[in-house]
């Protein structure tokens, strides 16, 4: 405008200059983001040595008992696949099978016509989560199984145990107990994927042998079996467990045994 002054444009002040840089880190920076660390050389394997890595990783699941060689023997029952187990034995194992169970945080879901012998494990586990409970033969209502709640499901339903109204699935187990052989027994060790036997009659260890394809050893082993052994079938493994109750175990249950 005409009379008006015209303020000159504001110079910006430039901005000091940066201090060089020492002669080590201005090469370290050239060669990237950073310091580098220390040197090494490379971790390499050849093909033959990849076979000899070995990492200490033990299974996951219910330590049932210990091998013949003195480890560990465990039964991975929280499994994302169907799995359903057989046990040909006492009421004893069965139970520990289930307190041990319910301690990695399963909830057990009992089937059986004789709810008075469980009552003592459903008085210490409690009911609801991580707990038991016990429903008569054919009243097992669906459990909801889940990642965060798998389920174990026992059926402790006599000789002749009905086919079941809720059965193995993801997260679901399901342990059947067959105090002795019986006409259902083949069908049974067919659908199992792991079947435990104990101490069973020289005419039920050939019967049984004949099923599972057992070698001569086993079958003559069968009827002299200790109390807590069992002797426990996959497809392709056979591994005799001894299973031996902790103070806790044998203050609820007693002492193993293979009569009920």
């Amino acid at each position: 405008m005409p009379g008006s002054m015209s303020t000159p444009p504001s110079t910006p002040t430039p901005a000091p200059a940066p201090a060089p840089a020492p002669d080590g880190l201005r090469a370290a920076l050239r060669t990237g983001f950073g310091l580098l660390g220390p040197r090494h050389r490379r971790h390499a394997l050849s093909v033959d040595e990849v076979d000899l890595l070995a990492l200490p990783i033990g299974d996951d699941g219910v330590v049932i008992g210990a091998d013949a060689a003195g480890q560990p023997a465990v039964l991975g029952v929280n499994r994302p696949t169907p799995y359903d187990v057989l046990l040909i034995g006492g009421l004893w194992t069965a139970q520990v099978i289930a307190l041990r169970a319910a301690a990695t945080g399963a909830r057990v879901a009992v089937e059986t016509g004789r709810a008075h012998a469980w009552a003592q494990l459903v008085q210490a586990l409690g009911v609801g989560q991580a707990g038991m409970s016990v429903h008569d033969v054919g009243r097992v209502p669906p459990q909801g199984a889940s990642a965060g709640s798998p389920v174990l499901v026992v059926r402790d339903c006599g000789m002749r145990p009905p086919r079941g109204r809720v059965v193995s699935g993801p997260w679901q187990s399901v342990l059947t107990l067959l105090p002795y052989l019986s006409p259902v027994a083949p069908r049974l060790i067919r659908q199992a994927r792991l079947v435990g036997v104990q101490r069973v009659s020289p005419d039920e260890a050939m019967q049984i042998g004949r099923s599972l394809g057992l070698p001569r050893g086993d079958v003559d082993s069968l009827p002299t079996l200790a109390d807590g052994v069992t002797l426990w079938c996959a497809e392709r493994d056979r591994q005799y467990v001894v299973t031996q109750g902790t103070d806790a175990e044998i203050g609820l249950l007693g002492a193993a045994r293979r009569m009920d």
